[in-house]
């Protein structure tokens, strides 16, 4: 092809050198941000997005800025076509004699890969181009098919991507298996991870089944088991909002691989849902057991996603406190019967040592196998784990992962120090707590203390739940005191209940709170006494402590204390 120059060659020279000042100075400004300014190699993404070139070839005119790579001359311009220390002015000069005379030029080719293109023939009229500020250029196109598409703003970095993600899509052929399927990344190395997820789960597909898994199998197994109900809760819990520059496998490896380390620091088995909700950067998404047992009597949803966020159990994971004596497994008796009424709630077992050297001691393997015992012979999962530190401190900082934690505190503080532990609990326990004594109860004559104050309304729907789901006699105490009427105030608790059609007895008292609460118990035999930490005066509760610690010291009926 020969050129023939027009008007201003000496202008055409200087606009090469301020092209290539301008290149230098971009080159720094990419060192200094660390990134590339290089083009893409067209023979490099042909390989390994596994590239197949069509026969034919379309004469169109392609936007400018969308060309991000070049056949064999990727070097010589960069990423905005500017011509480098390789190429020679007189050659790019006469281009943009040609482009601005009466002769023209051809038509440049290249080859479409998604969105993008690379420079078959034509680079110096691309540069050219792009120093003249054109929108667009006319070209002989060949499309490239592949697995994965690229945009112009494709990098080095996310061509890394896009090829270990076709190498996954062809390994397992999950776009073929599951048609609209996007397991997409955004970090290096995650593809061969989904991969080794496969894998393990092929390989215990096989020893569960006792037969060998062809690999297909596999792979639609662990998407529809394993990789959906994480994406699902992902959904559910609009996680995505918090990690705008993810995509929601890179969310299910992070909460796969958050799962694995709490269950390895805990010592505990952990719900996908509990590890999710425990990786929001800004706030505890937990959602409160009041509203979570509300939940559970309204109406069945009919759309999907009001659907799932409805709970199947209000207590599904419980920390067991066990204190290692004999009389202390009455927390362990109480949780079971819980977990069982729950169809099957996991245990979390927590003794706590002083030191760190006690965990090696023969006694505490020896815990945790009657633990396990305990458990298989009632048909539960459940764990001990051992942890070292104050024993409150402790067990406040696991419940976060729990939806109710039961404890017996009496078997193991000293009378002196009751009340500080009862109230150090209280004020640091994120779940409701279960406080039970040396001896055992059947759980099934509740006795509600209601103020009409926020942690009353938490007992009430618990309350609700436990008449509604376990069947049991609901008896619902109001107190008169200076900031209570307790015929209004109980009004709205026992509209609530029936509202849910919940049968309840109601009595108001005048007596003083806590003779109240534990003379009503008394007289109605009831083995469950239900309340908040503290009620309406809550200031003075959380700085003295509340009517809960005498209620605590002087019962003989477990207490459930709502937070």
């Amino acid at each position: 092809m020969s050129f023939e120059f027009r008007s201003n060659p000496a202008g055409a020279l200087e606009d090469f050198r301020r092209a290539r000042r301008r290149a230098a100075l971009q080159e720094v400004v990419s060192q200094l941000k660390g990134e590339s300014a290089d083009l893409l190699s067209y023979e490099d993404v042909h390989r390994k997005l596994r590239g197949q070139e069509d026969s034919l070839r379309e004469l169109k005119d392609i936007p400018i800025n969308s060309i991000v790579g070049s056949v064999g001359r990727y070097k010589d311009f960069n990423r905005s076509f500017l011509p480098r220390g390789g190429i020679r002015s007189e050659r790019w000069a006469r281009v943009k004699m040609a482009m601005t005379g009466l002769t023209g030029v051809p038509p440049i080719e290249v080859y479409q890969i998604g969105e993008v293109y690379f420079v078959k023939d034509g680079n110096h009229r691309v540069s050219v181009a792009r120093e003249m500020n054109f929108s667009y250029i006319q070209a002989y196109v060949t499309s490239v098919r592949t697995k994965v598409p690229l945009s112009p703003d494709v990098s080095l970095d996310q061509l890394i991507l896009k090829a270990e993600y076709v190498e996954f899509l062809e390994q397992t052929r999950i776009d073929e298996l599951r048609p609209g399927a996007d397991l997409s990344v955004t970090a290096p190395g995650a593809c061969p991870v989904l991969l080794e997820h496969i894998e393990v789960h092929r390989y215990f597909m096989g020893i569960d089944e006792n037969r060998e898994i062809a690999y297909e199998e596999a792979v639609t197994h662990w998407y529809d088991c394993v990789y959906w109900p994480v994406i699902d809760i992902i959904r559910r819990r609009a996680l995505l909002q918090d990690f705008t520059k993810r995509t929601e496998t890179d969310l299910y490896l992070y909460i796969s691989q958050h799962q694995a380390e709490l269950e390895h620091t805990l010592g505990w088995e952990i719900s996908t849902d509990t590890a999710a909700g425990d990786i929001r950067p800004r706030s505890d998404s937990y959602r409160p057991t009041s509203e979570r047992a509300r939940a559970l009597f309204a109406p069945r949803a009919t759309s999907e996603q009001q659907a799932v966020d409805t709970p199947d159990r209000l207590f599904g994971d419980i920390l067991v406190a066990i204190n290692g004596r004999d009389n202390g497994w009455n927390s362990f008796d109480q949780a079971s019967l819980i977990a069982r009424r729950e169809g099957g709630a996991r245990l979390h077992g927590l003794h706590v040592v002083s030191k760190e050297s006690e965990r090696r001691e023969p006694r505490i393997a020896e815990l945790q196998s009657v633990f396990s015992e305990r458990c298989r012979a009632l048909d539960l999962s459940g764990r001990l784990a051992i942890d070292s530190g104050e024993r409150i401190n402790r067990i406040c900082r696991r419940a976060r992962y729990t939806d109710l934690t039961v404890v017996c505190l009496k078997c193991s503080l000293e009378e002196k120090k009751f009340g500080e532990g009862v109230r150090n609990l209280l004020r640091n326990c994120p779940r409701p707590v279960l406080v039970v004594p040396p001896v055992g109860s059947p759980l099934d004559r509740v006795l509600l203390a209601y103020d009409g104050s926020d942690l009353a309304k938490e007992a009430l729907y618990i309350g609700a739940y436990m008449a509604n789901r376990w069947g049991v006699e609901l008896t619902v105490l109001t107190v008169n005191d200076d900031h209570v009427s307790a015929a209004k105030t109980q009004q709205r608790a026992r509209n609530y209940l029936e509202s849910h059609r919940i049968e309840a007895d109601y009595i108001k008292s005048k007596r003083k709170l806590v003779k109240a609460i534990l003379g009503t118990a008394k007289e109605r035999r009831s083995n469950l006494i239900l309340m908040g930490a503290y009620g309406l005066n809550a200031p003075i509760y959380i700085t003295v402590g509340s009517a809960v610690e005498p209620i605590l010291q002087a019962s003989n009926q477990p207490v459930l204390i709502c937070r």
